[in-house]
């Protein structure tokens, strides 16, 4: 358990946090939320002693392990994206080397009989049974098994990792966290650089994780999915629920209303006692309960009200030019890097008007054939044509990079703005949360989100009919999400979004295209209803399977074909076809056992009067009859008993 006392940190004369208590347990999944510079990273910091706070203390037991993921960081890989991740297992190297030195040494003694020999043996064994405790025979597997999960395929193991871009060198430092099992996992905006299906698997993965979590995310599901408690940094203080993101937004509304309302209670105090103050003042007989009065508001703590963002912020992109009805349209259409080929006979068309979503996992094509609708890559074959009159916005993952450093928040926009566009510049810049003294910020300042508002405020400096949006969301906290899905909700163009953030997508968009096998298929609807068949066609392919730990070092169920899919549907048809059969069969047995106990009854009735043998002359006859009902009752009973214990076995399987 950490016990985070009295936490105090100030940057600039300006308190982040001020006198904070937060208690930390082994198993907690914590969600940390905040708007950008709340805190929350430097919260992360100060855990793994990256940052000293001024005041308050932090206790925990000797020997706890981190695992940190930053939002951003810089390093310099050597190795293949295999022996990378393996260094997780540190010791498990280290008893490995050692393990070939004994061998070694081994192999060369010849006198078996000496204590050297024996001290060897001794080391030799030791060293063996630590290594089978690690697991260190299972290592590749394990390791094998996050990285597929991340997203790698088996040809992406021996490559250098230099050879990956940023996102995946994030991966394999994720994977290196995963498979290391520290006692808490510190995660900064994990899935800024994931795709929905490993979104999925890192869901799965966290929730079965053993040790305690904490994590920075603006993916509002995959909060929910993770977390079961949520902490919220604001104005200075931590406010701590244990419930998870939707439900924590919640009782933030509820908390918010209490504090404006106790806000209006005191500024009411605070006036009316002012008038007292006034009133009494000039009366030398009431000076004394003037004084009193002014001290007391002079030790009033005034009621601050959490600055929530929740002023509405609306933004419109300009009117969409008209274009003809095909925006857009690709036939056959091939795209090779060298020998990898990356799309193979993409058929594509979008209409005017249109919303789409790219979906897919990392490298299946999604920005390079964004890229080659937008025109920033021509070298394909096969054919692809814009409609009449289309003009292309287009906002690139890493746009934001490209943004001069040297230039002010203010100077950017107004650079590039034109005719009455130039009298908006403020207006605009306000709409995307630059407001005041924030417009003069050199951009080499600005936090990766601010980048992203910028980059896509001058988007909208120019009215296009197709916009393109490669992960526009990446750095935007939720309420920077919020102003520019609402504005995209209004936007009249078509429109293409590559995202993996599905509470962004949701509602969003008229058609998703999963990117897959170097293709193309089209869903209906929005992200939640691609999802809906993305658990029956593909969570098995994910390692996703119930019950299936993602590391498991025991045998994992191969990827199903969709024969097999089909199939395995008709059987679980099949057999709930024979509970009912069976089940019918038991109830038709007991209305004739009812029956035959009837007929038995009655007869026994018959046979119960004493002169019935002397009066009644078919009386050999119905003892026969009562004979033969009781046999064949036995008999409908032996049957009823083994339906019934056969329906019991197959209920159990």
């Amino acid at each position: 358990m950490i016990q985070i006392e009295g936490l105090s940190i100030q940057f600039g004369g300006r308190y982040l946090f001020h006198d904070i208590d937060l208690v930390i347990k082994t198993k907690d999944r914590i969600g940390l939320v905040g708007k950008n510079g709340a805190g929350k990273s430097t919260m992360l910091k100060v855990l793994i002693d990256e940052i000293r706070p001024d005041e308050g203390n932090i206790k925990m037991p000797n020997g706890i392990e981190f695992g940190y993921l930053p939002q951003e960081m810089q390093v310099d890989y050597q190795l293949s994206v295999y022996e990378e991740t393996a260094t997780a297992f540190k010791e498990i190297q280290e008893l490995e080397k050692k393990m070939v030195e004994y061998e070694r040494s081994l192999a060369e003694f010849t006198d078996y009989e000496s204590p050297e020999y024996t001290k060897l043996i001794e080391k030799f064994s030791n060293t063996q049974e630590r290594l089978q405790y690690l697991g260190g025979q299972n290592m590749r597997a394990e390791v094998e098994k996050v990285l597929k999960g991340l997203g790698f395929v088996n040809g992406d193991f021996d490559r250098p990792v230099a050879e990956f871009s940023g996102g995946w060198q994030m991966r394999i430092e994720l994977a290196k966290i995963l498979l290391r099992q520290p006692n808490y996992i510190l995660l900064d905006e994990p899935t800024n650089h994931l795709d929905i299906e490993s979104i999925l698997w890192l869901e799965k993965f966290l929730r079965d994780y053993p040790g305690g979590i904490l994590l920075i995310s603006h993916d509002q599901q995959f909060l929910d999915h993770v977390c079961n408690r949520t902490v919220e940094l604001v104005a200075g203080k931590a406010y701590d629920y244990s419930v998870p993101f939707s439900q924590f937004v919640a009782m933030r509304e509820q908390r918010r209303e209490r504090q404006i309302s106790e806000k209006k209670k005191q500024d009411k105090y605070i006036e009316h006692t002012k008038m007292l103050i006034e009133k009494f003042r000039a009366k030398k007989d009431k000076a004394k309960f003037a004084q009193t009065l002014i001290t007391k508001l002079e030790r009033l703590i005034p009621i601050v009200i959490d600055d929530l963002e929740t002023a509405k912020a609306s933004i419109r992109f300009p009117a969409a030019p008209r274009s003809g009805l095909i925006v857009a349209k690709s036939e056959q259409l091939v795209k090779n890097y060298g020998d990898l080929n990356v799309l193979n006979k993409v058929n594509f068309e979008i209409e005017r008007g249109e919303k789409i979503a790219f979906v897919g996992k990392n490298g299946e094509g999604k920005t390079t054939f964004a890229k080659i609708i937008a025109g920033k890559i021509q070298d394909y074959l096969g054919k692809f044509e814009l409609g009449y009159n289309v003009t292309i916005g287009y906002f690139e993952q890493h746009q934001a990079e490209s943004l001069d450093g040297k230039m002010t928040v203010l100077d950017t926009i107004d650079e590039v703005a034109t005719g009455e566009m130039r009298l908006k510049v403020r207006s605009l810049l306000g709409a995307f949360l630059f407001s005041g003294e924030d417009v003069d910020k050199k951009v080499s300042v600005l936090s990766g989100g601010e980048k992203s508002r910028l980059a896509l405020a001058k988007l909208m400096l120019e009215p296009f009919n197709l916009l393109i949006l490669d992960e526009p969301t990446n750095h935007l906290d939720m309420r920077s999400k919020e102003i520019l899905k609402s504005a995209l909700r209004n936007y009249e163009g078509a429109m293409i979004v590559v995202s993996h953030d599905r509470e962004f997508l949701k509602g969003l968009t008229d058609k998703v295209y999963e990117f897959r096998n170097k293709n193309l298929k089209m869903h209906y609807g929005d992200v939640f209803n691609f999802l809906d068949e993305l658990k029956l066609d593909s969570l098995d392919q994910l390692g996703m399977t119930k019950n299936t730990n993602p590391i498991d070092t025991g045998t994992t169920e191969r990827a199903l074909t969709k024969e097999e899919r089909i199939r395995q549907r008709q059987e679980k048809k099949d057999f709930e076809k024979s509970l009912k059969r069976i089940s019918n069969k038991i109830k038709k047995s007991e209305k004739q056992i009812e029956e035959y106990e009837k007929q038995i009854a009655t007869l026994e009735e018959t046979m119960s009067d004493p002169d019935f043998y002397m009066t009644n002359p078919k009386a050999n006859d119905i003892v026969k009859e009562y004979e033969d009902l009781q046999k064949t009752l036995e008999t409908e009973m032996d049957n009823w008993e083994t339906l019934t214990l056969e329906l019991e076995e197959m209920q159990e399987t």
